[in-house]
């Protein structure tokens, strides 16, 4: 999977996307938010935690948090698998791993070919999901990290 080139002489802008998959579905995020990507290791789980958090892992000495991004978005649950991956990314002042199933591209891709979430979706969706990108056929959704951390937790590391 390829996004079409933009040529440059274009007045349109373009982003870099990390794509992954989860389930059947295809999404993407911003390059710019992501620090590395990295195999699947056992979380320790957190008490009190809410479902869409796996627990924490350690990253070089740092205590990272992992959070489910399937079960977050409200996907069903897979359980954790050997080719499973964490992106490690930045939300806000916070970074987290998020828990997908498979990294499976970047994408260049101008930003007129990012198209508003439809009107019929809910509020919740729109919260998550900031467009949708159509590439070879195939429908991309693309996330906004800002959303997936309740403001508490975010404020807290600031």
């Amino acid at each position: 999977m390829s996004a079409t080139p933009v040529p440059s002489s274009s007045s349109t802008a373009e982003r870099e996307l990390v794509a992954f998959r989860m389930g059947e579905q295809e999404y993407c995020v911003d390059i710019q938010s992501v620090l590395e990507i990295r195999g699947w290791a056992p979380a320790t789980p957190l008490p009190q935690s809410p479902s869409y958090v796996r627990g924490v892992i350690n990253l070089r000495g740092t205590v990272l948090p992992i959070i489910d991004l399937g079960a977050r978005l409200g996907l069903p649950v897979t359980p954790p698998s050997a080719r499973h991956v964490i992106i490690v990314a930045r939300i806000g002042l916070k970074t987290v791993g998020l828990l997908v199933e498979a990294v499976s591209d970047i994408l260049t891709v101008g930003e007129d070919l990012i198209q508003p979430t439809p009107d019929i979706s809910c509020e919740t969706v729109r919260a998550f999901v900031k467009g949708i990108i159509a590439i070879d056929g195939e429908m991309i959704s693309l996330i906004s990290l800002d959303g997936l951390l309740p403001e508490e937790i975010v404020q807290e590391a600031a």
